[in-house]
């Protein structure tokens, strides 16, 4: 196309508002805008002045999606600074949890809002007619993610039963044993899901960039470990700042990252590229079934990931079942000394590395709050990818070109309404 004239307003099938404008002129390239136009909810304003049991509740609402995630690493962060030590027990029920919202968020993605790019659809409501079976495989699974959040955390988002130093409601061994069950039953619909994915055509696109998650050299990491860079290795989590380096950028209300590069990605990518060797033997299987090799630089492949940590999920939620079921649940009260400190929270919410990090006084009052999420980091590797994505499909219609650009977003899964805060104003 020597002329392009792309204002997409405001991009289909993601979380929240964002907006993509190419722009070229006798072949040569104007303009290439990844935009977000959302106003930023100043989530860690609310929290200030709150007490730490309440910033427990408000903290979540950052999110609708990733409430598990917000509450984890909001928890984690006051748990940090009054040196609240987990039990065995309630470490094991908090990756449950997560798990399940792993699960739900992933399917919620792969099936409802990318497949429909990949099977010739505008959304996922054609597919009842013509691929009625893929529907409801994912209902069943997303049913079942919801049920399994609902168990552990009281509710199926927003949870209630985790709190700072466990939980207030414990499930049932005869709850878990039915829950055992459905999940292992839900690996045929996995592997069914591995099947429909090997035969989608995945654009082939492919810019080296930096990835950034978490790592834990006694698993594959969501809610422990250290800061790990394809580039640069591993960095304890009180170096956060170093690592995300915000910054604000004319077109957008959420700020954008980078670290090392120009930009980096975080994600489920980004987790299998620093992980993979952690990975369970059914999900490195279903990796190698699907062409997903470590270091994979192709972003459209991040679906594709999500399918093979579902698996993953599954199968660490079968052992963990098993582990509390052998020990027996026994009620715990959380030993919380209310004390001044500060302390950062770390999690990897289904889009990636989630950092809360918070400042107490003597009282168990918040007095500061900092939240960094994983869609604003990635905001400015999704612009670098567009920026190296157009120049190599410039021959493609426009029609072609806008689709690719749109599947590009999407793939990224992006959460743009998490946006939590925009830019600290000085008046002197």
């Amino acid at each position: 196309m020597t002329q392009l004239n792309i204002n997409v307003h405001h991009v289909t099938r993601v979380e929240g508002h964002g907006n993509i404008t190419v722009n070229t002129k006798d072949g040569k390239i104007e303009e290439i805008t990844w935009a977000i136009p959302e106003s930023p909810r100043f989530f860690e304003a609310m929290l200030r002045g709150l007490n730490y049991a309440d910033v427990t509740w408000i903290a979540p609402r950052i999110c609708g999606i990733c409430s598990i995630a917000h509450a984890t690493a909001s928890i984690q962060a006051t748990e940090a600074a009054f040196g609240v030590q987990l039990s065995e027990q309630a470490m094991l029920l908090r990756k449950l949890l997560y798990h399940a919202e792993t699960l739900q968020s992933h399917v919620l993605h792969f099936y409802f809002l990318a497949a429909p790019d990949f099977l010739g659809v505008g959304s996922v409501f054609p597919l009842v007619n013509t691929h009625k079976e893929v529907v409801l495989r994912a209902l069943r699974l997303k049913k079942l993610a919801n049920d399994l959040a609902d168990l552990i955390g009281g509710r199926k988002t927003h949870p209630m039963a985790c709190i700072v130093g466990g939980f207030t409601k414990l499930p049932e061994i005869s709850q878990l044993k039915v829950m055992q069950q459905r999940l292992a039953q839900a690996m045929d619909d996995l592997r069914e899901t591995v099947k429909l994915f090997k035969g989608l055509k995945i654009p082939n696109f492919v810019r080296e960039t930096e990835y950034i998650a978490l790592k834990d050299p006694k698993e594959y990491a969501f809610i422990s470990g250290d800061i790990a860079s394809t580039d640069t290795g591993t960095a304890p989590i009180a170096d956060y700042l170093s690592i995300t380096n915000e910054f604000c950028v004319p077109q957008s209300t959420a700020k954008f990252s980078k670290h090392n590069r120009d930009s980096y990605m975080v994600g489920a990518l980004a987790r299998f590229n620093n992980n993979y060797a952690q990975l369970s033997p059914e999900a490195q299987k279903a990796a190698e079934d699907l062409g997903l090799k470590a270091i994979c630089h192709n972003p459209y492949m991040i679906s594709v990931a999500q399918v093979v940590e579902s698996i993953y999920a599954v199968e660490e939620s079968l052992k963990i079942i098993d582990q509390l079921m052998a020990q027996g649940l026994k009620e715990e009260k959380p030993d919380v000394k209310v004390k001044a400190g500060r302390g950062i929270g770390a999690v990897e919410a289904p889009r990636g590395i989630l950092f809360h990090d918070y400042t107490y006084d003597d009282k168990g009052v918040l007095t500061e709050a900092n939240c960094v999420i994983p869609t604003n980091q990635n905001h400015n590797n999704i612009q670098k990818d567009m920026e190296a994505l157009v120049p190599s499909v410039i021959n493609k219609s426009q029609e072609e070109i806008t689709h690719l650009l749109e599947m590009l977003v999407r793939a990224y899964d992006p959460c743009i309404s998490c946006s939590a805060h925009f830019l600290e104003v000085k008046f002197v």
